[in-house]
């Protein structure tokens, strides 16, 4: 345990160099990419200008339409679409956005707040990020953990089925059934299912939108949790049809590999049932990276795999955030989620390599060189 302790410790302090590199190289794509929120707001005032004027609060409706009056004027600026702006106009919007500082120092005054958990506010929400993706994080980790589950209850039994029925009908037939849904894109199951479940042509048995219904609020316990689980069927079923292969696979030659070592003969030679020999010696050994693997696939449903399930279910998880905060420049949010995100990804890397110490005792930290 001592052992598993220094080797946490180094774990946490080693997290500290790599959130800098992280955040480091992301602020530094962010000041070469075009469009910013100056940008922006610039492109709005010419072209929209009463939306702009609405939006803009630095210096009030008459400093943007002086603005606006001032376009002939021939100043010059170095945002694109500002030329004969008021250049007292555009140190405003810089001021409003914190572009005024150097960028090292604004690099710098993010890493203090970021280290307090001060993630700043959006620019276009009027919310602290931090509780913008609190407010979000339900959806992204209820689709992600039910799919996971979902995916390792179905995967484990079946990979150890078809270790121990390997070149059968059944393995053929099954091996196929999992790589064509491994083939078909997530989206694609998902207008499918909304096609013939969600009335869109065929059956209406499932919600469209949303992760609860309007009258949340006036349901029961047991009334609320079977509305939740009515809304998440279909955009889990979704997320999951293609997560099988992998898993499946990885699960059979885990067991094939073990199967044929010499202990397992040994058990056998010795009048062990087969259940005994598989879930008594087999397990424990055969498990270990599939098991321990449990963190990452969590972790590449819940970044990476609900976006467009999301999307197309209308649900306002990160996912939706994430891309909405890019498309939109909304650099507060897209940092202040990476960060999020970065940090949730290291811990539960952490966290796997702990499982892998409770799956096998028998692992010695101290032949690790991190």
């Amino acid at each position: 345990m001592n052992n598993l302790a220094a080797y946490i410790a180094r774990r946490l302090l080693l997290m500290i160099p790599t959130l800098l590199g992280v955040m480091l190289i992301s602020f530094i794509i962010i000041q070469f990419v075009p469009g910013g929120p100056v940008e922006r707001m610039i492109a709005q005032l010419q072209g929209h200008g009463s939306e702009a004027t609405a939006r803009f609060s630095g210096g009030g409706s008459d400093m943007a339409m002086g603005a606006m009056q001032q376009a002939a004027t021939g100043e010059g600026s170095n945002y694109r679409g500002a030329q004969g702006l008021d250049p007292e106009f555009v140190a405003e919007l810089e001021r409003m956005y914190g572009f005024d500082k150097p960028a090292h120092v604004r690099f710098l005054d993010m890493i203090g707040n970021y280290a307090r958990f001060d993630l700043g506010e959006s620019y276009y929400r009027n919310v602290g990020v931090f509780e913008l993706v609190l407010e979000k994080m339900p959806v992204s980790i209820s689709l992600g953990l039910w799919s996971t589950l979902i995916i390792y209850l179905i995967c484990i039994p079946l990979g150890i089925k078809k270790a121990v029925r390997d070149g059968t009908s059944f393995d053929i037939w099954t091996s196929a059934a999992v790589f064509i849904g491994y083939a078909i894109p997530s989206f694609m199951f998902a207008i499918l299912l909304i096609i013939l479940f969600a009335g869109g042509r065929y059956f209406d048995l499932f919600p469209l939108r949303g992760l609860v219904s309007d009258n949340w609020d006036q349901l029961n316990s047991v009334q609320k949790v079977l509305d939740y689980l009515w809304h998440m069927t279909l955009p889990v079923c979704a997320m999951v049809i293609s997560g099988f292969a992998g898993l499946t696979m990885l699960t059979k030659n885990s067991f094939l590999d073990e199967i044929n070592k010499q202990y397992v003969l040994t058990a056998r030679a010795k009048g062990l049932s087969e259940n005994r020999v598989l879930y008594g010696h087999v397990f424990r050994n055969a498990m270990l990276i599939v098991i321990a693997g449990f963190p990452s696939a969590f972790l590449a449903i819940f970044f990476t795999g609900s976006l467009l399930i999301e999307v197309i279910f209308s649900l306002d998880g990160l996912g939706l955030l994430g891309y909405e905060s890019v498309i939109n420049r909304d650099y507060p949010v897209v940092l202040g989620t990476l960060y999020i995100f970065t940090l949730i990804g290291l811990v539960m890397t952490l966290i796997r390599d702990v499982i892998y110490v409770m799956v096998d005792p028998r692992i010695d930290f101290n032949a690790r060189k991190i």
